[in-house]
């Protein structure tokens, strides 16, 4: 089965262009192609993920990835997707993100022995004159045609900066710097990124009378048409420092039953044949595959051990199971116990902020032993813990072991 196949029995693809010789390329040639990756953050979120996976399927198949991150045009921002303009960052502030980011790039793709190149835009886009640029480039954009796009259409009416307005030209121009420099013919991305793409393919057939294309991936949504990957705590992190490996495993493992055979297809590397199988399953077999994809997505961000540690952890509270060394535990002293509950669990990071935990235990929210606690001032004893831990459950899903030490 061609990589295209393979892309297309999984859902990846949502829209392309010139699918015929995409098709015979993929199967007869070695495609170089890009993704690129903005350093907003100092890690990737799971919205990411899939584009790390869309890249994964295809040097897997032989062709070769070059994950751009955006260091010159996050200092311009992209609309696509926003109604504000997005806050600007430092120069400090990207070269922090792009650290964060390529460790966790190199789980996901092989960059050994040039068999993929990260590359950072700001070492061409940074010292471009801007009079050469608008007469070599400027020329080449239509402004009708990108006031067609719909990343700019649906800013118009809320305000587009011109700084933003620019974003377009400068990720075109990206393609076209890949193409003349590393042989690049291929742009893939999220489908949010179709009218930039296009931009690109265009500029790079003017200017180099070359062949050009671009794939889109799906956007990671859930059933009912939102995005996937945001929490209480705001988006689901790769960076275990940002959202626990537990808390990273329990999102899969609680995913709506509608949504389990699309994320393992296109989270995981599971075999097609064995997910379509499961795609026929029902009620029990169901939590079954949501234990499948819990693990192996969390595998694949975090590694072997950090998820079998995730798979204990929840079976020891969910399943009957005894060692709970791997739930996530709060430590605390016996002068701990002069602090309310409310401290210590926004001490421990189980609230984002204190009016959070406020409200979450007011309605309810907050039980020890199936018993609701709603005093903001409730403190724990020590006859409490009949071992040396007392189980603290938020909502119906969420469990943390305060463990009482010294």
């Amino acid at each position: 089965m061609s990589v295209f196949d393979e892309l297309q029995r999984r859902g990846y693809i949502k829209q392309l262009t010139h699918e015929d010789e995409i098709k015979k390329a993929l199967t007869e040639e070695k495609v170089t192609f890009y993704i690129g990756f903005d350093p907003t953050a100092d890690s990737l979120h799971v919205g990411h993920f899939i584009a790390m996976m869309f890249m994964a399927h295809m040097q897997r198949a032989g062709h070769k990835p070059i994950a751009l991150v955006g260091g010159g045009t996050a200092m311009i921002g992209d609309p696509s997707g926003k109604t504000d303009m997005r806050s600007m960052l430092s120069r400090e502030d990207i070269e922090k993100n792009i650290v964060g980011i390529k460790r966790q790039m190199e789980k996901f793709i092989d960059f050994s022995e040039d068999k993929a190149l990260l590359l950072n835009n700001a070492d061409w886009l940074m010292n471009l004159n801007y009079v050469e640029f608008l007469r070599d480039i400027g020329v080449h954009f239509s402004v009708n045609n990108m006031l067609r796009a719909e990343s700019i259409k649906q800013r118009l009416e809320k305000g587009l900066s011109f700084l933003e307005f620019n974003y377009m030209l400068m990720q075109g121009y990206d393609f076209l710097y890949l193409n003349q420099n590393h042989g690049c013919t291929m742009q893939l991305g999220g489908d949010d990124q179709w009218s930039n793409m296009l931009a690109g393919i265009d500029l790079v057939r003017r200017k180099e009378r070359k062949t050009a294309f671009a794939m889109t991936c799906t956007l990671l949504t859930n059933s009912e048409g939102q995005k996937m990957g945001k929490t209480v705590n705001g988006a689901l992190w790769l960076n275990p420092e940002k959202t626990p490996v537990y808390d990273f495993y329990q999102y899969w493992r609680n995913v709506d039953d509608r949504d389990v055979v699309k994320c393992l297809k296109l989270l995981t590397f599971v075999d097609i044949n064995e997910i379509e199988r499961i795609e026929a399953l029902e009620g029990q077999d169901i939590n079954e595959a949501k234990k499948l994809l819990a693990y192996e997505v969390t595998k694949l961000v975090h590694g072997e051990e950090e998820a079998d540690k995730a798979k204990s952890a929840a079976e020891a509270l969910f399943g009957g199971g005894t060692d709970l060394s791997n739930v996530p535990t709060i430590e605390i002293t016996r002068t701990d116990l002069e602090k309310t509950l409310l401290e210590i669990l926004l001490a421990g990071g189980v609230f984002p902020s204190k009016a959070e935990g406020r409200r979450n235990m007011e309605q309810g929210g907050v039980s020890i032993d199936e018993e609701k606690i709603t005093d903001l001032q409730h403190k724990l004893k020590e006859e409490d813990f009949k071992e040396d831990y007392v189980l603290v459950k938020k909502g119906k899903k969420k469990i943390y072991r305060v463990l009482l030490v010294g």
